[in-house]
Parts: C-alpha cells; sequence; structure tokens
C-alpha cells in the first residue's frame, strides 16, 4: 500500500464549554475537550478501574458555529477528523507541543436538555460535515 491514512473516530463526553476565536473575514475556530473512558478489571484485584483519556477537539468556521450554539459541558458526540501537532515557543523561550484532533464530520450524540427530559425524544440528532479545502489527498481513485 503506498498511502498513509490519519483517520481518528472518538465518541466521548465534552469537558468544557466550546472556547471560539473569530477572525477577520468571517472565518472562526472553536476548541474544546473531549474525554473518552476505557474500563476493565484488575486480575489481582478484581476491581473495575476506569481510565479517561483527554483529547483537544478542534472545529472550525460554519461547524464551530454550530458547536458553539448547540454543545454544553457533559453532552456526548461522535467525531471523525485527523491529528496534528502543533508547535509554538513558551513565554520562556521552550519549545512546546500540543496534539489535537481537527474534526470535520461530527454528530451530536446527546444534549443535557435530553438528559433532563422525562420522555424519550425521537427528533433525528444533528450531524454536521465541514467541508475540507484540503486536497492533499493522493488517493489513485
Amino acid at each position: 500500500m503506498a498511502g498513509t491514512v490519519n483517520k481518528v473516530i472518538l465518541i466521548g463526553h465534552l469537558g468544557d464549554e466550546v472556547k471560539m476565536h473569530y477572525f477577520e473575514g468571517g472565518n472562526s475556530i472553536g476548541r474544546f475537550p473531549i474525554a473518552t473512558n476505557e474500563t476493565y478489571t484488575n486480575k489481582q484485584t478484581g476491581e473495575k478501574v476506569t481510565t479517561t483519556e483527554w483529547h483537544n477537539i478542534v472545529v472550525r468556521n460554519k461547524l464551530a458555529e454550530i458547536c458553539e450554539k448547540y454543545l454544553n459541558k457533559g453532552d456526548k458526540v461522535y467525531c471523525e477528523g485527523r491529528i496534528k501537532t502543533r508547535q509554538w515557543e513558551g513565554e520562556d523561550g521552550t519549545k512546546r507541543y500540543t496534539t489535537e484532533i481537527h474534526v470535520i464530520d461530527m454528530t451530536f450524540l446527546t444534549t443535557k436538555s435530553e438528559l433532563n427530559t422525562p420522555q424519550k425524544n425521537t427528533i433525528d440528532k444533528p450531524t454536521v460535515q465541514e467541508q475540507s479545502t484540503d486536497n492533499n489527498d493522493d488517493l489513485p481513485f
């Protein structure tokens, strides 16, 4: 296989509200953390252990605005995107790195309003897909 793949699929809960930044020209970017959990049983003690992994999510433009409008801390989301690592220089002159998930497709799985409503909501959940301006795909088909 000649190509490479950089694809991430996560289902998790928002750990904070969406933080937005708007740029001149109308573009915007939203950032928020989501948590994924893994539960297993410790074979020596028989105790259930849960570990949490935090992921830095980045959404852009229309998808970012929709996330800001509809998502709150604790909501469950399905995210598809790519891993990207950013580098910058800290105030003390050291190089800093962060790994982010740049999301291009997202489905809202639950919202706080659903959790507080006694009856089951049968309305379809919003699914949002960001149009990629990245034409770097070297796929032969």
